[in-house]
């Protein structure tokens, strides 16, 4: 019998070979990461246990060694709360039919794979460049539309590799308008003043090395997410609960108007006229008008929230609206809620036991300009994967890294800058930010964490590089 022709395929479809002799290097990793990276809460126990072994064999008594964990352990219950409404607002705002049109909308431009990672990462990089809590919020919705829309048109997507293409895309915040460190630092009143003047915008995010960083990482990840794709390119119709959320979006579900219809009860319609909402858009706006141009306030975590919460009440239009939107929401943010404690317990092990200080003091006799950025990068990468907060690892490691900049003869923007390079490296290759993006896109984490690392990686060497031997 004459065997049957075999039927050419299209150089851009996806490998139907899912043998470990047709997988590539991008497969391998992938599934090595989904089988052996524990998730955030095991993560953890892992690294408390970890820490709190190398405090005793440091000196630590285990007396002292229970009290830093205890000490670190509450200490971030209001910066954990501001987290939250952070990023539960952005998650809301993103619920908006407002976002959610025009996520739509221009998810539907492209019309090649090329055109599909070139749109979807500057998006997520405009995105994040405003806003982190958005581009967290927003980065998954982003991955989603651009799929279905691509998987629509017959254009091969991996669902998990766009995922972490987005998510390295989102990196450029530690350089935006929402840096942690550098806004804190433009402050006369920081908690550094006694160290260090204050440091202008224009030697910290705006400098050329930060500036040169930002534009070469979004091209590399540009570059990456095109030839790097998966040889077998799984769609977002692989997931249910993904596609889903996209179909929901585009089949009837951004339509927000509701009909006050004579059955409805009198609180009811309170609930579903925007004219309840009017006291709060008043309130919220008089106090935003009050701390920028009355006090001249500059933008912090509390005047940003504010912003978001105004956002919300006034694109959602109706108490209802609202409601609805914060009750899908929340079961996303949930490791926010719960892993900051765990993560601040464990940043308690690195300061209030000779951890911190041992890992700082090792660096010393190796330290000068060339090889600092990249050990203080190192460091905070390790530190970085503790503590899941830029701000919260600033305030710990913000004394030490402006010393140990004077002592390397470097100036502290520069270490500070080199910081952040490893504050979003932690933040790439642990699991904790992993979960928070792969639960809004209703995903497993481990399917998208190995491609995470691939990125992790571009952005440190591009880091390091800027930091040591470009002007800032």
């Amino acid at each position: 019998m004459a065997k049957a022709k075999k039927e050419k395929r299209p150089a851009d479809s996806p490998s139907v070979d899912d043998s470990e002799h047709g997988a590539t290097w991008m497969d391998r990793l992938a599934r090595i990461t989904e089988h052996y990276v524990p998730d955030a809460l095991t993560t953890a126990i892992v690294m408390m246990v970890a820490l709190a072994g190398l405090a005793l064999v440091l000196g630590n008594t285990v007396t002292e060694t229970v009290d830093a964990y205890y000490r670190g352990l509450w200490r971030l219950l209001a910066f954990t709360m501001q987290m939250t409404l952070m990023l539960t607002l952005s998650l809301v705002l993103a619920e908006t039919p407002l976002f959610k049109k025009g996520v739509i909308a221009v998810s539907r431009w492209p019309r090649t794979y090329v055109q599909v990672v070139i749109g979807s990462v500057m998006v997520t990089a405009v995105i994040a460049y405003a806003n982190w809590g958005l581009s967290i919020a927003l980065g998954p919705l982003v991955a989603i539309h651009f799929c279905k829309q691509a998987e629509r048109k017959g254009i091969p997507v991996d669902f998990n590799w766009i995922m972490a293409v987005l998510a390295g895309a989102g990196s450029v915040w530690q350089f935006g308008l929402s840096a942690s460190a550098p806004l804190q630092m433009t402050s006369a009143d920081n908690f550094l003043k006694g160290k260090t003047l204050p440091m202008p915008l224009s030697t910290t995010i705006w400098s050329p090395a930060a500036i040169t960083l930002v534009i070469s990482f979004l091209v590399a990840t540009i570059v990456a997410g095109i030839l790097l794709t998966p040889r077998r390119r799984v769609p977002i119709s692989a997931y249910p609960e993904s596609d889903k959320l996209a179909e929901a979006a585009i089949t009837g579900e951004l339509a927000t108007h509701v009909d006050l219809r004579s059955q409805v009860t009198f609180a009811q319609k309170l609930e579903r006229t925007s004219l309840t909402l009017w006291p709060m858009w008043i309130a919220l706006g008089a106090w935003l008008a009050y701390h920028f141009f009355t006090k001249k306030a500059s933008l912090d975590i509390n005047s940003m929230i504010t912003i978001l919460l105004l956002s919300c009440f006034v694109f959602h239009r109706t108490v209802a609206n609202f409601s609805g939107a914060l009750q899908r929401v929340i079961v996303s943010v949930w490791p926010i809620i719960v892993m900051y404690h765990l993560y601040a317990g464990v940043g308690g092990l690195i300061e209030y036991t000779k951890v911190g200080t041992w890992m700082t003091d090792s660096i010393a006799p190796i330290a000068n300009a060339y090889t600092l950025p990249f050990l203080t990068a190192a460091i905070s990468t390790v530190v970085a994967t503790f503590i899941p907060s830029s701000g919260g690892q600033w305030a710990i490691q913000g004394a030490v890294t402006i010393s140990t900049a004077e002592a390397a003869g470097i100036s502290a923007q520069r270490n500070l800058l080199a910081l952040s390079v490893g504050d979003h490296m932690g933040n790439l290759i642990s699991p904790f930010w992993a979960v928070v993006g792969a639960g809004i896109a209703r995903v497993d984490f481990r399917k998208i964490f190995g491609y995470r690392l691939i990125f992790a990686a571009i952005w440190f060497v591009l880091g390091v590089l800027c930091f040591t031997f470009l002007p800032c």
